[in-house]
């Protein structure tokens, strides 16, 4: 990867998203919201601002979460390929899933638009379809709705809940210890966070997205469009150990989101692998800094478990199996507080 100086180059804000004013903005909204329901609607359990939501109903606990493919479906647009985005809808919600060790039970999609277009749709579809797949996920409905005052192109996104079988807990990092390992599963690329700083990344540097990057073999365009990949049965098949003490999806927020799960420790990644090649070429398009880019794109790993020590080689194999033979180790934990990333001297003390 190239580097930048701090305080130079592109960041995720200049290019339109300021993660701080966001925080800012969601902590007004939250302040907001007083009502709380008597028990007999369920009771809210868990961490709040974790990567699901908990709800306790009777003896039972379900999971839920939300979120869309965000500005990905502009590239979409561009280059006229709508599966992709199909499949992020299914990847961005079961992974947050995953994150709590939830089985993926149903998801619901939303679909905004200026005009509906019937082969639009259907690309979609197939996407979404391939996406229910590798999540063994129900599709339960959706909305679409026509909205030319509010959208001229066309946005997606999806709500997705899950369960925990007979004998699971929710999986909160509440057990995570000095000494526990971290354990990493790579991703397919960029996923579905940060393309408002990408897009602007590609305009900036006037780049032909048919043409591969420099030591690539595949357009551009397309290398960045691979969808999310689908961590949530990897994720089902550890999740009720009770050596596996945290998982998070590192989405948006890319090495930050370890951060929400465990206050009170720190989580040292000094065994990163190198960042994938295309990592390294957004970087020196906009001369980004290492603390920009671990914190607005995954850098190559997309989902992190948090192991106890002695059963490192174990879950390691384990993983391995349930389909993550990529997995390799990235970290520990230890006293303190936030994340460490020796190798490229970047510190992060809170998640926004």
């Amino acid at each position: 990867m190239a580097s930048a100086s701090r305080g130079e180059g592109w960041t995720y804000a200049r290019a339109g998203v300021d993660v701080g004013e966001r925080a800012r903005a969601l902590a007004r909204l939250v302040e907001a919201i007083r009502y709380r329901p008597p028990p007999t609607h369920g009771r809210a359990v868990g961490p709040s601002g974790h990567f699901a939501g908990l709800l306790r109903i009777g003896r039972e606990t379900i999971a839920m979460t939300t979120d869309t493919v965000g500005t990905k479906v502009r590239l979409a647009e561009t280059l006229g390929r709508w599966e992709e985005v199909g499949e992020d809808i299914v990847g961005v919600n079961v992974n947050d899933l995953a994150a709590v060790g939830a089985r993926t039970a149903g998801l619901v999609d939303v679909i905004l638009c200026g005009a509906p277009d019937a082969a639009t749709f259907a690309a979609i579809g197939r996407g979404l379809d391939r996406g229910l797949r590798a999540a063994r996920c129900h599709l339960l409905g959706g909305e679409t709705a026509i909205v030319p005052d509010v959208v001229a192109g066309i946005d997606l996104g999806g709500t997705a809940i899950g369960f925990f079988p007979k004998g699971r807990d929710p999986v909160t990092g509440a057990r995570i210890r000095p000494g526990d390992r971290i354990l990493g599963i790579p991703s397919t690329g960029v996923h579905a966070n940060g393309f408002t700083l990408v897009r602007r990344l590609l305009a900036e540097a006037h780049v032909d997205l048919a043409r591969p990057r420099p030591g690539a073999e595949i357009p551009v365009g397309i290398e960045l469009l691979r969808p999310t990949r689908i961590y949530s049965e990897t994720a089902d098949a550890i999740a009720g150990r009770p050596d596996v003490h945290g998982l998070a999806h590192l989405s948006g927020g890319g090495a930050r989101n370890l951060i929400r799960l465990r206050p009170g420790v720190g989580f040292v990644l000094d065994r990163w692998p190198d960042p994938p090649p295309l990592f390294g070429w957004l970087q020196g398009l906009g001369g980004i800094s290492p603390e920009e880019m671990f914190g607005t794109f995954n850098m190559g790993v997309g989902f992190a478990v948090v192991v106890a020590r002695e059963h490192l080689a174990e879950s390691r194999r384990r993983l391995a199996r349930a389909g993550a033979p990529d997995v390799v180790e990235i970290g520990h934990v230890e006293r303190g507080s936030g994340v460490t990333i020796p190798s490229w001297n970047v510190r992060f003390t809170g998640y926004e």
